[in-house]
């Protein structure tokens, strides 16, 4: 039997913690698309997909699972994944790049599906209902199914609304919430309050679904550096979620909020000031139970990760050790952790050998670009990965 030949679509991004899920598109784009620290779907058009055709995805979908599974069957291994039947598929130009993914996600063995693309709950109840329903009889093997979603359109649902969304599957739900500060949610042109985002928060969780709120360390600036952390972690005691995620700002040339930087309307922090930034936001976090997760190359401190309220002052120790870093020590940490090559500060004791090539190139570039330009190449390093 040939393989499944036709296709699926899917977006262009999820989260990091997504990577082993599989990947189906609900939406196109994003409905607001304004947000000025945001790369993704710019010049790009919003729009629904109808129930038929994600339901044809869908199928096509289940399809070619079960090419992979008949693949296994006739390789001798009974429809199980392993390294042989994986091979198989990713060395054979039969197969597309939708068949290896699915045979990813098969091998992994997540039973984790991540719904594309921003904002799936802007979708109608009933229709959403029909999809998720579709997609678990067809699927029966998924265990989780997630989704991303603007605060101000859980707003707009009932909690009965979303609790029939969940009894339909849907057990996570990704939330942008960036910052807690008004003035500052309406200066990056978020389109929501912070208001909003409790009552969103709160609502998903009425409904049963698990809250992950991501926040943007940075995003205030030097200039609303403060209560940006503060007000953020005020809005996030209100809604107490599942999981905090931590996406510090970076600033590419193609990003909306780079125009007000050249002006002088936005100023840059320092790695050193966003490490401050992300010590008061956590200590002024209280009486949550939630998760804190810094799952990204862009945040220079990934260790700031743990359980509220137990591992409060484990985060708290991972700033401080890095602020008891001497200048140099500092920039080569921060050099090393830019190029992939340190993961945590206790790094610079034990991986000696690297440290001495990193040493070597943070002196070379000092002494060619002088500080300015071992900045410039900092910031070159860390907005590959954006």
């Amino acid at each position: 039997m040939q393989p499944e030949q036709n296709t699926f679509e899917q977006g262009p991004i999820r989260p990091p913690n997504e990577a082993r899920s599989l990947l189906l598109r609900l939406t196109r784009n994003c409905p607001w698309n304004h947000c000025l620290f945001c790369p993704v779907y710019k010049g790009r058009k919003f729009s629904l997909r109808s129930v038929a055709e994600i339901k044809k995805d869908i199928k096509t979908a289940r399809n070619m699972a079960d090419d992979i599974i008949v693949l296994s069957e006739k390789l001798g291994f009974g429809g199980s994944l392993n390294h042989q039947v994986v091979s198989a598929v990713f060395a054979d130009s039969l197969y597309s790049d939708q068949h290896r993914q699915i045979t990813a996600w098969l091998f992994n063995g997540t039973g984790a599906c991540f719904l594309q693309d921003a904002d799936n709950l802007i979708m109608k109840t009933d229709d959403l209902v029909e999809v998720l329903e579709f997609l678990t009889e067809n699927f029966p093997e998924i265990k989780r199914i997630t989704t991303y979603s603007r605060s101000k359109t859980v707003t707009k649902k009932s909690v009965a609304a979303l609790q029939e969304i969940r009894a339909a599957g849907l057990d996570r739900v990704h939330i942008g919430l960036e910052t807690g500060y008004d003035p500052l949610l309406k200066l990056m042109k978020k389109g929501v309050t912070g208001a909003q985002h409790v009552e969103a928060g709160q609502k998903l969780k009425k409904a049963g679904m698990e809250v992950s709120e991501y926040v943007m360390p940075g995003l205030g600036g030097r200039e609303m550096w403060k209560e940006h952390a503060v007000e953020t972690a005020r809005v996030i005691n209100r809604i107490n979620p599942h999981f905090i995620r931590l996406r510090s700002l970076r600033v590419p040339p193609r990003v909306p909020l780079y125009e007000n930087l050249q002006a002088g309307k936005f100023t840059m922090q320092t790695d050193d000031q966003v490490a401050a930034e992300i010590k008061l936001f956590i200590e002024t976090l209280d009486g949550i139970t939630s998760t804190v997760a810094s799952d990204h190359i862009m945040n220079l401190l990934e260790e700031v990760s743990g359980e509220l309220p137990d591992d409060k002052d484990k985060m708290l120790a991972v700033i401080d050790a890095y602020q008891a870093l001497d200048a140099t020590e500092r920039l080569i940490y921060r050099t090393g952790r830019r190029g992939g090559a340190f993961r945590s500060t206790e790094d610079l004791k034990t991986e000696r050998a690297t440290y001495r090539k990193i040493k070597t190139l943070v002196d070379d570039v000092l002494a060619k670009s002088g500080p300015e330009g071992m900045e410039i190449f900092l910031s070159g390093l860390v907005d590959q990965y954006i």
